[in-house]
């Protein structure tokens, strides 16, 4: 499915449709393209600061965020490539601590689809060599890279030397790349591993565990899950952390959500099994308390799309993703407010997983569609969710379903990360 992007910008949208035009449509794994590109544009690569990779399926943009947050807090100047980009293809790269301007990101892009000629790079190996290009001009201290698809095919996987390398949470996405189980999917993200470096995760069931533990070793890493060498939990208002250099007890992160502690936790683990970089106690609780991270779990202000009533965004769209929601709902309102849901998902997405964790939460669901984008038609959501027990209407627009719901009602927003970019775009928050 195309990734492509849509700019005010006049230099930068006339790049974007050059690049549509050139970049095959669909997503395409493999180093082969990537690598090509960043040698015939002299190897960027090799001149970033040390890089902090992080992969996973549900997670690791938190992750990276609160990585950014305490990196920034303890002084350093930091770069980071991030996906995707909710309103402005610019959140992608962020170089010593700025989005990329528009001039910039023109000129950019325009140096690295010329370089393509022949190679027929996808939509992210350009962004991914762009991001490296502008990092490789721009001294910094560190360099943050969020893994788009998977890891072992991933055009940020032309790292050869990181400084420690995470991974998030787990659950089943994108299968037609990744694979139909767990196992699988945890040994495709895994082989971001490298000899001689941390690889810090998560906690999982024993048989991820295992097929991460054997990649692990193969490739040379070391190994560091939570529940061995560090852990953490979320307990009486603190996050309270441990490892072999001793225990931390730092706050709850401000991004809502239970899970949002163990991706802070997990970004925690990361920098204190690397000694490239210091960051103090100081650095991490003032992270705590700074990490903004859009379409997670956001409350959006008033604005032209949602007036003055209580609208909540999630970019959520795989069913452990859903989970989450559904629990921060459970938890965090209790006043009897009825929720209504408007929702989209992707053609190769599941909403019957998606839905399944609101039964008895929601009182009506509503079905809009993901602009310019292969999508279930509303219509058909609607089925699915009547099978499964919602009041459910079709819509469509987002606009249209806000519409339908009364004023003292609170909606969850959420299926899709483009959906949650078209919200922010009509809502007058575009992220900066």
């Amino acid at each position: 499915m195309a990734d492509f992007a849509r700019s005010t910008n006049p230099e930068v949208q006339a790049q974007l449709d050059r690049l549509s035009k050139l970049s095959p449509a669909g997503d395409r794994l493999g180093l082969e393209r990537v690598s090509a590109l960043l040698d015939r544009l002299g190897r960027p690569q090799d001149a970033l600061p040390p890089v902090l990779h992080v992969a996973g399926t549900n997670g690791k943009g938190s992750t990276a965020a609160f990585l950014r947050g305490a990196l920034e807090a303890a002084g350093h100047k930091v770069h980071a490539f991030t996906s995707p980009h909710l309103v402005r293809f610019n959140e992608r790269i962020r170089v010593a601590g700025r989005l990329i301007d528009d001039e910039e990101l023109a000129k950019l892009l325009a140096r690295v689809i010329d370089a393509g000629g022949g190679i027929e790079p996808s939509f992210f190996e350009v962004a991914t060599v762009a991001a490296f290009v502008a990092f490789a001009q721009t001294p910094a201290d560190a360099c943050i890279l969020e893994v788009g698809l998977g890891g072992r095919l991933d055009a940020t996987n032309v790292i050869e030397k990181p400084l420690v390398t995470g991974i998030a949470n787990l659950a089943l996405d994108h299968q037609q790349f990744l694979g139909n189980g767990l196992p699988d999917i945890a040994g495709e993200k895994a082989a971001i591993a490298k000899p001689g470096v941390p690889l810090v995760t998560q906690l999982y069931p024993p048989a991820v565990g295992r097929r991460i533990e054997r990649i692990a070793r193969d490739r040379g890493a070391t190994w560091l899950p939570r529940g061995g060498a560090w852990d953490a939990v979320a307990r009486q208002g603190k996050l309270r952390y441990r490892d072999e250099q001793g225990q931390l007890d730092l706050p709850l992160p401000r991004l809502p959500g239970r899970h949002q502690a163990m991706n802070a936790a997990l970004a925690v683990a990361m920098l204190r099994h690397q000694h490239a970089l210091e960051v103090p106690p100081s650095a991490l609780t003032a992270a705590m308390g700074w990490v903004d991270w859009p379409a997670r779990l956001q409350r959006l202000a008033p604005g032209p799309l949602v007036g003055v009533r209580e609208v909540w965004l999630d970019g959520g769209h795989n069913p452990s993703a859903a989970r989450q929601i559904a629990s921060f709902v459970r938890h965090r309102f209790g006043d009897g407010k009825p929720l209504h849901l408007v929702f989209a998902s992707l053609a190769t997405k599941d909403p019957p997983g998606m839905l399944e964790p609101f039964r008895g939460m929601v009182s009506r669901v509503h079905a809009v569609p993901i602009p310019d984008h292969a999508c279930f038609a509303p219509s058909d959501l609607v089925e699915i969710a009547s099978e499964l027990g919602f009041a459910a209407d079709a819509h469509d627009s987002v606009e249209e379903a806000l519409a339908t719901v009364p004023e003292e009602a609170r909606v969850m927003i959420f299926g899709s990360l483009y959906l949650a970019g078209v919200v922010l775009a009509a809502n007058d928050q575009t992220p900066d």
